[in-house]
């Protein structure tokens, strides 16, 4: 269902349902959960990428087998507790997050790469809050999307529920890296991650937390934050060995 490999710090979870197109079902999205909580609490841990089997991220909620079986009141209740306790990890992790998508991402697959720190997808990937062809609301993409794209771009994708482009999500801000086809997403992805492993762990996980905190904060306060921030640093040391690796740089 949920397959993680680890590759010195690189941490992948694959969505793999391929005969289900990566759909969540209550085992599955109870295991999307448990993954997620082993990797905030894996110390050596630097990049997790989540990305799903058979050249799709994932369709969403399993309305098959929903509609096929009737769960309990408890089985309801764990299932959407541990689909909100997803992202609720995502959000806290100290490490970045990046969705690789392929194919669709739609309904839960869609809120699942939007509530990573960045979204890598092929051109004729397609994303979208399919919900509301079904009659029902979007209920944990809406408020994610209304933290990342403005009211009425953010109403348009949770109210429509229309199939997009990657294209037009890229243009959105949505989208960080466009690729032509799945073998240069595999290029986009390394170089992508690559270049997130190459940084200093820490200062990464700082500056997670202050990105964050400012989204909440009148501009003065996130100032402020920056200004403290600053402070640590400078009575820290670590202004003066970043400031003593670039001269050692330009030495060379």
């Amino acid at each position: 269902m949920i397959r993680t490999e680890n590759d010195s710090g690189r941490i992948s979870l694959i969505l793999d349902r391929p005969e289900r197109k990566n759909a969540f079902d209550i085992p599955t999205t109870l295991a999307l959960a448990d993954a997620l909580t082993e990797v905030a609490a894996d110390r050596s841990a630097r990049v997790l990428v989540i990305k799903g089997a058979g050249g799709v991220f994932s369709a969403g909620r399993d309305l098959k087998a929903e509609a096929g079986t009737e769960p309990t009141p408890d089985e309801a209740y764990a299932k959407d507790q541990a689909w909100v306790r997803s992202f609720h990890i995502l959000h806290n992790l100290e490490i970045p997050s990046v969705a690789v998508v392929n194919g669709y991402a739609v309904a839960g697959g869609f809120t699942l790469s939007m509530g990573c720190d960045f979204v890598l997808a092929e051109r004729s990937a397609r994303f979208g809050a399919l919900e509301m062809r079904n009659g029902f609301p979007a209920s944990v993409c809406t408020p994610i999307l209304a933290r990342l794209v403005g009211p009425r771009l953010g109403l348009e994708l949770a109210m429509f529920g229309d199939l997009v482009e990657a294209t037009r999500l890229y243009e959105m801000g949505l989208i960080n890296r466009l690729a032509e086809d799945a073998d240069a997403l595999e290029t986009v992805e390394a170089d992508f991650v690559d270049r997130l492993m190459a940084l200093d762990s820490k200062a990464v996980a700082l500056t997670r937390e202050t990105f964050r905190a400012a989204e909440n904060m009148p501009l003065d306060n996130a100032l402020d934050m920056g200004k403290h921030l600053n402070q640590y640093l400078t009575a820290s040391g670590w202004f003066a060995k970043g400031a003593k690796k670039f001269l050692d740089s330009q030495k060379k």
